[in-house]
């Protein structure tokens, strides 16, 4: 349990700062609103995420979705744990990028079971020809799902030769 201790700690610092923040956007904003930080590129604002990642399905009228949703949260969430659980506690990069993806889960599933949407409010964007494009908002619990996927693929590309070893 010792060794394990550090990576349940980054999914707990994970989901704690993903509530933190969303909780300093309720407090601070109405929905819809933003609050330019850095003009033309950054802005904090508040929106509700009723689908997946990155907005994903986030128009459709479906009740069936969010929970569709909820359920998958919850699967990615157990298959986390138990391969974790499986692969070597001296994997750091496969043991850190599957500990981001699991306090990312978590942080946004607290968010599903709470208010039925997640909070997003990481507005990224560019301006081209006087149009502004953006980014999907989304929220820490997202970004750490996206670095602990590339971990993921990175600790992938790192041992090709071991997954192609026949078993």
């Amino acid at each position: 349990m010792n060794r394990r201790l550090p990576y349940i700690l980054l999914a707990a610092a994970i989901v704690a700062l993903d509530l933190f923040t969303k909780q300093l956007i309720l407090a601070s904003f109405r929905l819809h609103e933003s609050l330019p930080v850095i003009p033309n590129f950054f802005d904090l604002v508040y929106v509700r995420n009723y689908g997946a990642a990155f907005g994903l399905g986030n128009r459709t009228d479906s009740s069936l979705v969010p929970l569709l949703l909820s359920v998958g949260a919850v699967g990615v969430f157990i298959f986390v744990v138990i391969y974790s659980l499986k692969v070597a506690m001296t994997d750091r990069l496969l043991q850190t990028g599957l500990h981001l993806i699991m306090g990312g889960a978590i942080g946004n599933l607290i968010d599903r079971f709470r208010f039925g949407y997640v909070v997003d409010f990481l507005d990224f964007y560019v301006v081209v020809g006087g149009i502004e494009r953006h980014w999907p908002a989304f929220n820490v619990a997202d970004s750490a799902i996206v670095v602990g996927i590339g971990l993921l693929m990175l600790d992938m590309f790192r041992k090709p030769a071991e997954a192609e070893e026949p078993a």
